[in-house]
């Protein structure tokens, strides 16, 4: 039970971590609600799902094949603290800065500029080194002796991509729907400001390969 436990975790770290993304407006769904009130269509909004989805994949997905990348050639305690002290250093500057400079752009984008805003919020915010932690895990898990080896780490980690994916894009679209059936007025009373939660996720995960 405590192998299967330990097998599982990781996986579940990955889906709820895409869950936690797909609450997050910043992420797109905010801008696939404004564009769904614009056209009046519920269709828009469901159609924007993929445009925020690609473009959250493509950032999140850079970033691993990058920790694969960096893993075929350095050690695996250099690879895990390395990426726990840009994890804690990411947490701190958005923590510090992430209610500075904010973009003010027009909400009224077309698909593919949702797709990049998409891809360009995800790589600002740091969700790809959120997933490092959980992929490492089951990286080194499943590679020989305890080693990252491109055989096994590629499938792994376009598995742990997809159920990431998976899970924001489900959650994304029922936030969409909800919050584009009541309006952008329900969300003065009804939402809570992720920055704070966001950080704190960063500097955990950022902990917790530094305590490995």
């Amino acid at each position: 039970m405590n192998t299967m436990s330990s097998t599982l975790w990781p996986w579940l770290t990955l889906a709820g971590l895409g869950a936690f993304h797909g609450l997050n407006p910043a992420m797109g769904w905010l801008f696939a609600v404004a564009l769904g009130l614009h056209r009046q269509s519920r269709g828009i909004v469901l159609l924007a799902l993929a445009p925020i989805a690609l473009g959250h994949a493509a950032a999140v997905g850079v970033v691993l094949v990058a920790a694969v990348a960096f893993g075929a050639v350095l050690d695996v305690t250099l690879l895990t603290r390395g990426a726990g002290i840009c994890l804690v250093i990411w947490a701190v500057g958005h923590a510090v800065l992430g209610h500075r400079g904010r973009l003010r752009i027009g909400m009224q984008t077309g698909l593919i500029g949702l797709a990049l805003w998409s891809c360009m919020m995800a790589g600002a915010h740091g969700a790809g080194l959120m997933l490092v932690p959980a992929m490492l895990s089951i990286c080194v898990s499943s590679g020989a002796a305890g080693e990252l080896g491109a055989s096994t780490s590629i499938p792994i980690s376009i598995a742990a991509l997809a159920v990431h994916t998976g899970a924001m894009l489900a959650t994304i679209g029922a936030v969409s729907l909800i919050v584009y059936s009541r309006g952008l007025a329900f969300l003065r009373r009804g939402w809570i400001n992720l920055d704070v939660l966001w950080s704190g996720t960063l500097a955990a995960g950022g902990i917790f390969l530094l305590a490995q």
